[in-house]
């Protein structure tokens, strides 16, 4: 169900969101993506009538720690909402449960840190129902952790029969992955970057089943290189992963997905943007070298599949961006990537190295839709029901 078709008119609607923000030294918020995402559902909420009332983890505490209570983030949201809100120094209990009841139609309540206490991430039946009795509507729009059994996301919506939905950021989030996944215009592109295989065979065999070309990229195409019988020299490579990547070649051939690995490769002996580099074919890395980031002719032929597509969905960046000298293949895919969307493509970008790299590149604004969900956005690529998103459906 979705909030729209919920009656929130003088209701406590408690909502899980996701302000599990960075933070700076002095505990201001260091980048406010989440909070902002979550504005449309909050101001949704007060218009029609209900009273907000916010649960949210931040961090991994270990009990209570000052540094990851959510009053640090008080300033920043009032700021974003323009408008003043009741922080509760607590999540659970008989002293919040009345501040909730007390609180009057169009109010905003932030709750502390839910995971101040263990029962949240262990998935206590006991906290869920203590959480419960703090609102009339249970909404999740928190994607980021959509993909965890926890107490606040997979238990709490169970004492909500009929009287609970997905927020506004939750729904777009499904929406995004469904038009890439389900109802995809062809061609259809997956560009999936970083440096792990072994973190993304299952995504990997799940979009066998959905795309028409795979551009495989970053330190992950080392292992598939190799398992081709190329030499790759020092470059990351997963030897124990090398049966699966023959594997998932051998299924996408199968399938007629067609893998695209880079050709040519810039290399060097360190990472270090002063380290001498050079381009070669990524079959042929001297002994003594590493690869670092695509080359011109991978940049080249990746356009070129990239501008034909109409889907295309990003995850993992090309080489190692955080280096000056060694972005420019994830710069390039990026820049082909948001042509292709002005061209009426539709793009989804995911996964918290692609989002830093194109923040890093000032193109935040240049793509279809930039999931605010890391694991959550992994999970659902694999063909995973998530947790959360089961629990306000059933």
């Amino acid at each position: 169900m979705l909030i729209s078709e919920l009656d929130l008119n003088n209701k406590k609607v408690l909502v899980r969101v996701d302000f599990n923000v960075p933070m700076n030294e002095n505990l201001k918020v260091a980048d406010n993506t989440r909070i902002k995402s979550s504005l449309k559902t909050i101001l949704y909420i007060i218009k029609n009538g209900g009273t907000c009332i916010l649960i949210s983890h931040m961090g991994r505490p270990n009990g209570y720690e000052e540094k990851l209570s959510l009053k640090n983030i008080v300033e920043e949201f009032e700021m974003l909402l323009n408008k003043k809100i009741t922080f509760l120094d607590d999540c659970i209990g008989d002293k919040i449960k009345k501040a909730c009841q007390e609180s009057q139609k169009g109010d905003v309540v932030l709750l502390e840190n839910l995971r101040f206490y263990p029962e949240e991430e262990a998935g206590d039946v006991n906290f869920a129902r203590g959480l419960s009795t703090l609102g009339d509507v249970y909404i999740n729009d928190a994607f980021g952790t959509a993909h965890r059994n926890h107490a606040s996301t997979g238990i709490l919506p169970t004492f909500f029969k009929g009287k609970k939905g997905m927020g506004l950021l939750l729904s777009k989030e499904v929406d995004a992955i469904e038009k890439v996944l389900k109802n995809g215009t062809p061609p259809i592109l997956s560009i999936i970057g970083g440096a792990k295989v072994s973190s993304k065979i299952e995504i990997l065999k799940n979009l066998t089943n959905v795309v028409d070309d795979l551009i495989i990229g970053g330190g992950m195409a080392y292992t598939f290189v190799k398992a081709n019988g190329g030499e790759i020299g020092n470059s990351l490579c997963e030897e124990a992963f090398l049966d699966e990547a023959q594997k998932i070649l051998l299924l996408a051939k199968g399938k007629n997905v067609k893998v695209h690995l880079p050709q040519d490769v810039i290399v060097s002996e360190k990472l270090s943007n002063a380290a001498i580099t050079d381009t070669v074919n990524i079959y042929n890395i001297p002994r003594t070298m590493e690869g670092v980031d695509i080359g011109p002719l991978s940049i080249k032929k990746f356009n070129k599949i990239i501008l034909n597509s109409k889907t295309i969905l990003w995850n993992g960046p090309l080489g190692v961006f955080e280096m000056s000298n060694f972005q420019n293949g994830t710069k390039q895919v990026a820049l082909s990537i948001a042509n292709a969307t002005k061209l009426g493509a539709f793009s989804l970008v995911g996964g918290g190295d692609s989002i830093s790299a194109i923040k890093l590149f000032g193109m935040g604004d240049k793509f279809s839709y930039i999931s605010t969900g890391g694991g959550a956005m992994l999970e659902s690529i694999q063909g995973k029901v998530l947790p959360g998103i089961k629990a306000v459906l059933n």
